[in-house]
């Protein structure tokens, strides 16, 4: 049961943080209205790679 709690928690962080990226970009985009949107797309990746980084930092060695 313990090992559940812990990939459900890792999964949920994961979410929240690449839902924030994408939150933000866009958010840019529209502050500055942009054709492209360069911030989302940037944001977006960005807290892919973040989150991937702290999954793998949490992982035991």
């Amino acid at each position: 049961m313990q090992s559940y709690q812990r990939f459900i928690g890792a999964a949920f962080q994961m979410l929240v943080t690449i839902l924030g990226g994408v939150y933000l970009g866009r958010y840019l985009d529209g502050y500055f209205h942009t054709h492209t949107p360069w911030f989302t797309l940037g944001f977006s990746l960005g807290s892919i790679v973040f989150a991937m980084i702290a999954l793998i930092k949490s992982l035991p060695k």
